[in-house]
């Protein structure tokens, strides 16, 4: 039977609250690159660029633009990557669905954080493809989220600019990286910590998200999530006019059940001669 309305209204009301959370802590990271660049210097990344310079006056400097320039570097490319790749991601989303796209997401972000964690100023250069993954997994985090404000009718597109917001705010996250590296924080525990949190973002993937698209308008009584069976569907059609149609529920068969045969056109004329 379909799930009773104030079940789906919880499972809604979570959908967004842990969407939100998603996109607020972890999806637009890589915006605050410009704070994390602080704590890779006192921990020597890239040190090894930076040369003693004579002034003219005769005073002896530290001159560390290029290493400045690598950090350039990583952002740029990450931002390029973040950008370049966005229409090839909306046809992922398109084609794929929800699940795999996040899968996809979810392992670029996984993948960039282990990368950070496992850096060292001899393992410098593995910031380079950690940051890009980072950007790529983050948008697709937001690009699956976007969807949520059709459980929300009227309300979707404050729900839409709302998961925007929290997706340029989480540049902060970075910058409480960087606090809580001035209170003895490592870089490599902070990140695992990001790691780690890969699991809540599987768990919503098959507990509170679609396996394929949030359709909008949304049909009634829609549901979604790994509670829904293949023995009863609940959502609805909607035709090609906008009207949504309750769909056929599906029962499966079974040998003991009857089948009633139709009589064919010879049958029925015979019938009345």
């Amino acid at each position: 039977m379909p799930e009773p309305q104030n079940k789906l209204s919880v499972r809604r009301c979570l959908t967004f609250a842990t969407g939100l959370v998603e996109c607020l802590c972890f999806a637009g990271a890589v915006f605050g690159w410009a704070a994390l660049v602080f704590v890779l210097k006192e921990d020597r990344y890239f040190s090894s660029l930076c040369v003693n310079t004579t002034r003219v006056n005769g005073t002896q400097t530290l001159d560390c633009s290029a290493q400045d320039e690598q950090y350039s570097l990583i952002f740029t490319i990450a931002s390029f990557m973040n950008n370049f790749l966005t229409l090839p991601n909306g046809f992922l989303f398109d084609r794929f669905g929800t699940t795999l796209t996040r899968l996809y997401g979810i392992f670029l972000y996984t993948m960039g954080t282990l990368m950070v964690a496992f850096s060292s100023s001899a393992l410098a250069y593995l910031l380079f493809p950690a940051l890009s993954f980072l950007a790529v997994g983050g948008i697709l985090l937001l690009m699956t989220n976007i969807q949520v404000g059709n459980l929300f009718g009227s309300r979707r597109s404050t729900i839409i600019t709302l998961y925007n917001g929290a997706f340029d705010s989480s540049s902060a996250l970075f910058l409480i990286i960087k606090l809580l590296h001035e209170s003895g924080v490592s870089l490599r525990t902070s990140f695992l910590f990001l790691s780690a949190c890969s699991v809540v973002h599987i768990l919503r993937t098959f507990f509170l998200l679609p396996r394929n698209l949030i359709p909008y308008p949304l049909p009634d009584r829609f549901t979604y999530g790994v509670t829904c069976g293949n023995s009863v569907t609940a959502s609805a059609e909607v035709a090609a006019n906008g009207e949504a149609h309750p769909a056929p529920e599906e029962t499966a068969f079974t040998k003991n059940a009857p089948v009633k045969q139709e009589k064919t056109f010879l049958q029925i004329t015979e019938k009345y001669h």
